[in-house]
């Protein structure tokens, strides 16, 4: 069972997560509202995968990313963005995220993005 942490600014997004996830077999070890705090929870409970929003009030999740694979080049983390940050999401890959999934999201298509970034392909 793989171990998620959760990071997005919007408390109904991340419980939507949640529930598409543990429906499917992840385990959620942990939440956060923001970068910062999301720093914080991967350090705490060393999640096998994040997903993690772009645009985020403290700090956003691309600077997260960064700040996260300083202290775990290995992180797997999947950015969760909304339509038009293409950008952004450009970005993200470049700062080592693993793959993204844009919003609105279709259930069958995080399982699949998740599985097969904990699997390594």
């Amino acid at each position: 069972m793989s171990r998620v942490l959760i990071v997005d600014d919007a408390a109904f997004m991340r419980m939507a997560i949640r529930k598409v996830l543990e429906k499917n077999g992840f385990e959620v070890v942990a939440e956060a509202e923001n970068g910062e705090v999301g720093i914080e929870q991967y350090l705490q409970h060393k999640p096998d995968i994040v997903t993690m929003d772009i645009t985020m009030p403290e700090m956003s999740g691309i600077d997260a990313l960064k700040e996260i694979k300083k202290h775990d080049v290995n992180a797997k983390v999947v950015i969760v963005s909304a339509m038009g940050q293409e950008a952004l999401v450009r970005e993200a890959i470049m700062s080592g995220a693993k793959s993204f999934i844009v919003k609105p999201y279709k259930e069958d298509h995080i399982i699949q993005t998740l599985n097969s970034v904990v699997a390594g392909a």
